[in-house]
Parts: structure tokens; C-alpha cells; sequence
């Protein structure tokens, strides 16, 4: 779901920095928090045990991710922000890095990592602090990154996600994972190589777009945990509107921190997993960088401490970078940006301070939306569904609207309309890669055609056919097709005697087998009848019929 468009007055523009930079940035005292972890250990984790060894070794995951905020503007500038541009066409002179140039912040980027702690149990500081984080690489023209290195705008959070476990995947698991922090900072351009010309090429787009970057505690074991742990956050930054999370933009990059150990032991030495762009490769990736890892350590290998990048072809990491040398960023206090202050309530803050321009924590916590998780359980608890049919709904946009929309315009029980939003329409969607919102059949149409069938107008069978019928003829109302197709159901007694007479006479060894007491090869004689008749004969009145003539 998009954030609201915000216009350039988003920007705190050069002409007014000095006043509004008092109300961003008064002096407050500053607070030092410590961060606590906990791991969670994983059903699927590798079942793998050295002879000598007491304890299995199992994997320890941490993942750092960097969101792109949702913004119309840069972190600080007033460059728009847009994918696919022509290269080199949304560049400021201060993206560009000219001499001269002063960062301007962009409260919309400031309210959005606000929101998105206060959505993961944050404790947003009312002091951040803004740090250069020196390094040089050709898509850096400054040759440093603003970001918050020594006090981020919130820390000590915490992600609740689930999993649907048990023999049948029905049961829900609840797990959580610690985020130490979240911190504003600024994206990099991007390196585009040239492998004909042997050159690479630098575009300066991406220069400057702000980023959250999220950083969880390891309290993970496995694959499946964090790319739970992933489309959790992924769907709830999508309900706030602070990032759109579409991973094959880059929206929302996922470096994964993998180790293994024996539990009760030091965890053991990391590798850092990049370029992983899509959740099912992260669990992928991870997964196979574990089971790597424990092979090296009992063949009595070491674990090297290094980057490696996953190729989705092969299924493997490979080594990209070691990092035993530790890179010095040369981390110093940003001079051009003074601290970063938001106010708790409006009575906070200090007077002839206009509340339209500062950013005050209270407003922001009044307009978050029901989260992801609340929106299952509510779903659970109000229609009756199954917790497997709530995360179908909750994770495609759009979903639950038009499920709720359908069940306002129809008595069917929720629990027989479930069935046929998550499988023919959902189905249908995915077939021809299309969204909820580019449905042919409305909900309002899909309403009807399950009334027509409730109230006995046409069979089951025939509803679907009818559903096909609709979505090829884009407008089309269930009645209209039944009409025209001769589709109703057949209730003529008469009519219906004369198949069902004809069926059981060609059918002897079935009536004989129900005459003996097997009920249940009834229902194939029903088959037969419906097949007679493609599906419109009124299957009450069928097996009426056929009770009668097989007793």
C-alpha cells in the first residue's frame, strides 16, 4: 500500500533552515539503552551430528535490512525519487557532491522511521544524532555516508511474526526477533559494469534516497524463520505506507549475518549473505550457508569470516570479499546537521514552536494502522476461518477488502466464501500475474454468484463454470450468463426421473452394492446423473430420487 504523495514543501527548504532547525534540533539530554538478545530455535533447523560430538551444531541468524522510505524526495534533498528514470536525471547538485552544498533533512522521511518504530515496539529517542561514515567507492561521490552510527532514532524493538507449523501446516507459531535498531541514512548510486567495453558506469539516481536500515538482533536459526521474519516486516512497512518493500526494485535489501554452533557454546565466526533480492532465496541462501558451514567444521575446517553473495542458479554462496582486515569508516559527528529532536506530545513541545512543523510522536502513534498480525487474528476470531486462510488473505494487498466486501453482499457462510476467494479468484490472479485490484469480477459480482448458488438457482459445479465465464467476459453478471448459457438448475421431477431410471439401470452392480448397505456408492450415481445432465440438476432432489428407486 503507498504512502500518501507529499509534496516539495516536505523539505525544510534552505531559505527557512536556521528556524526550523531550532524546532527539529533543541538540546536534550542524551540516553544510553542496552540491547538484549534471544534466540529462537528452528523446527527445520539441519539435523546433522558429528560422532564424537555431544550437541548438534544448529545456525544463529541476524539479518540487517535496508528499507527505501516511500518519500516523493531524497533524505536531503529535493531531487525526486523514481525507479527506471533515465540515468543521471534525478541528480542535485548536493546528490552530485559539488563544493558548496548543505543537506537540507526531509521530515516525511523523518515522520516515516518514527512510524515504523513505533510499529516495532521501538523506544523512539527524542535525541538522534547524525554521523559521517567514511569509505570510497566511485558511487559515493562525497566520499562518505550520512547515517546515525553513534544514537539512531529508535532502538530496542521488537518483531512478533509467525509460522504455520504442525503435521498439516494449520498451527500457528508464534516467534519474535529483537531489532537492536533502526537508523536514518543515505543510499548510494549505483555501479553499472560493462563487461563488452570493460568499464563501469556510474549512475547517481539512487544517490542520496533514503533508507531505514533495520538491524535484528541473531535470534534466529534457520531459512524459514527469517524469511518469515522478513515478510512480516515486509507487509507491515506495506500497511504504513513508510516503504513499499517491492525487493526486486531494491526497495528492501536483506543482508543476512550466518554462524553455527553447539547451543551453550560462544556462537561461532560469521559470514555476511548480500544480493539475496526475494524472500524465498533468503531462506534459500541461509539455509545452504549453514549446511555449508557445519560441513567445513566437521571435515575440522575453520568458518572464514567473509562476504559471500548467493547465486539463485546454482543455489550456492560464494565468496565475494574476506573481511578479516576490519575497515576503518572513520565515523565523525555530521557538522552540517545539528541533533535530530521529535517531541513525545503536543503540550511537549516548547513555546512559539508551530506543532504543523516539528515532528511530535503522539500524532504519529494516533495514525497507525491495524498491523498485519492484528488483522489475522481478527479475521480468526470474527468469520471463523482457519489460520492458514488468514495469512493467504493478509499477505496479498488488497485480499481482505475484497473478501469482507464479498461477505457484506452475500448471507453465505464466511467459511464457504473463503474457499473461493483464496482458490478460484486467487488462483486466477496468479495465473495471469495480476493484482486484486485488476480482478475482472468484482467483488460485488462474485457476491451474486454465490447467492444464485445459495439459493439454489444453480449447482456448485455449474457456479464455477459460471465464474470461468466471467472472467473471460469482463462485465458480465452471473444472471446474464446463466440466461444465456441455459445454465439454471433442472428441477423438473419428470425429467429427472427419466435419467435417474436410465442411470440405474445401467448401473446394476452399484445398485446392488447400495441394496447391500454401501451408502457411499450413491454419490457416484449422483456423478452420473450430473454428468447426464452438465452439472444443473438439483442434487437435493437427485438423491431423493435415487434413495428411492435403489431401496
Amino acid at each position: 500500500m503507498a504512502a500518501p504523495s507529499f509534496a516539495a514543501s516536505e523539505l525544510l527548504t534552505l531559505s527557512s533552515i536556521n528556524k526550523r532547525t531550532l524546532i527539529l534540533y533543541p538540546k536534550v539530554s542524551s540516553v544510553i539503552r542496552r540491547i538484549s538478545t534471544v534466540r529462537a530455535l528452528c523446527h527445520s533447523q539441519p539435523q546433522l551430528r558429528a560422532k564424537s560430538a555431544p550437541q548438534q551444531l544448529v545456525g544463529v541468524v541476524g539479518l540487517e535490512i535496508h528499507a527505501q522510505i516511500n518519500s516523493n524526495t531524497k533524505l536531503f534533498s529535493g531531487s525526486p525519487v523514481r525507479f527506471s528514470a533515465p540515468p543521471n536525471s534525478l541528480v542535485s547538485f548536493f546528490d552530485a557532491s559539488l563544493p558548496g552544498t548543505l543537506p537540507v533533512l526531509n521530515r516525511r522521511c523523518v515522520e516515516a522511521a518514527v512510524m515504523t518504530g513505533l510499529a516495532l515496539n521501538c523506544t523512539i529517542n527524542r535525541k538522534s544524532l547524525f554521523d559521517r561514515k567514511h569509505y570510497f567507492y566511485a558511487d559515493l561521490p562525497a566520499g562518505y555516508q550520512i547515517t546515525q552510527q553513534r544514537r539512531p532514532i529508535a532502538v530496542d524493538g521488537m518483531l512478533i511474526y509467525s509460522l504455520l507449523g504442525g503435521k498439516r501446516r494449520s498451527e500457528v507459531i508464534r516467534k519474535k526477533v529483537l531489532i537492536k535498531q533502526i537508523q536514518l541514512e543515505q543510499d548510494s548510486g549505483k555501479s553499472l559494469h560493462d563487461d563488452a567495453r570493460s568499464q563501469t558506469l556510474i549512475d547517481l539516481n539512487r544517490a542520496g534516497v533514503g533508507l531505514m536500515e533495520l538491524v535484528m538482533e541473531p535470534d534466529m536459526s534457520c531459512g524459514e524463520e527469517a524469511a518469515a521474519a522478513v515478510r512480516e516486516l515486509q507487509l507491515i512497512l506495506q500497511a504504513l505506507g513508510t516503504c513499499q518493500g517491492n525487493m526486486s526494485e531494491g526497495q528492501l535489501r536483506v543482508d543476512a549475518n550466518v554462524s553455527v554452533h553447539r547451543p551453550g557454546e560462544p556462537l561461532g565466526i560469521r559470514t555476511e549473505v548480500k544480493n539475496i533480492n526475494s524472500v524465498r532465496y533468503l531462506a534459500k541462501a541461509i539455509d545452504y550457508e549453514i549446511q555449508r558451514q557445519i560441513d567445513v567444521l566437521l571435515r575440522g575446517g575453520t568458518v572464514q569470516n567473509e562476504t559471500r553473495a548467493y547465486d539463485s542458479k546454482s543455489g550456492e554462496t560464494i565468496p565475494m570479499r574476506d573481511k578479516e582486515g576490519l575497515q576503518d569508516y572513520r565515523f565523525m559527528p555530521e557538522p552540517n546537521l545539528p541533533p535530530l529532536i521529535v517531541y513525545e506530545d503536543s503540550a511537549s513541545l516548547p513555546t512559539g514552536i508551530d506543532a504543523c512543523q516539528a515532528v511530535v510522536v503522539q500524532k504519529i502513534r494516533e495514525r497507525l494502522p491495524e498491523l498485519p498480525s492484528v488483522k489475522r487474528d481478527r479475521l480468526v476470531q470474527t468469520y471463523g476461518i482457519l489460520p492458514e486462510h488468514s495469512f493467504t488473505l493478509v499477505n496479498e494487498d488488497g485480499l481482505v477488502e475484497y473478501f469482507e466486501a464479498v461477505l457484506k453482499a452475500t448471507k453465505k457462510e464466511p467459511r464457504n466464501v473463503i474457499g473461493w476467494v483464496t482458490n478460484e479468484l486467487l488462483g486466477h490472479l496468479k495465473q495471469q500475474d495480476m493484482s486484486v485490484g485488476q480482478s475482472p469480477v468484482s467483488p460485488s459480482a462474485l457476491a451474486e454468484l454465490l447467492e444464485l448458488q445459495e439459493t439454489g438457482h444453480i449447482s456448485s459445479s455449474v457456479a464455477k463454470q459460471v465464474f470461468q465465464l466471467m472472467w473471460r467476459s469482463s462485465g458480465k453478471r452471473a444472471l446474464q450468463i446463466i440466461q444465456e448459457q441455459d445454465l439454471g438448475l433442472v428441477s423438473d421431477t419428470a425429467q429427472l426421473h427419466s435419467i435417474c431410471q436410465k442411470v440405474v439401470d445401467s448401473h446394476p452392480d452399484e445398485v446392488y452394492a447400495i441394496r447391500n448397505g454401501n451408502k457411499k456408492v450413491l454419490n457416484r450415481l449422483m456423478g452420473l446423473v450430473q454428468k447426464e445432465t452438465k452439472g444443473r440438476a438439483d442434487p437435493v432432489l437427485v438423491r431423493a430420487i435415487l434413495q428411492e428407486k435403489t431401496s
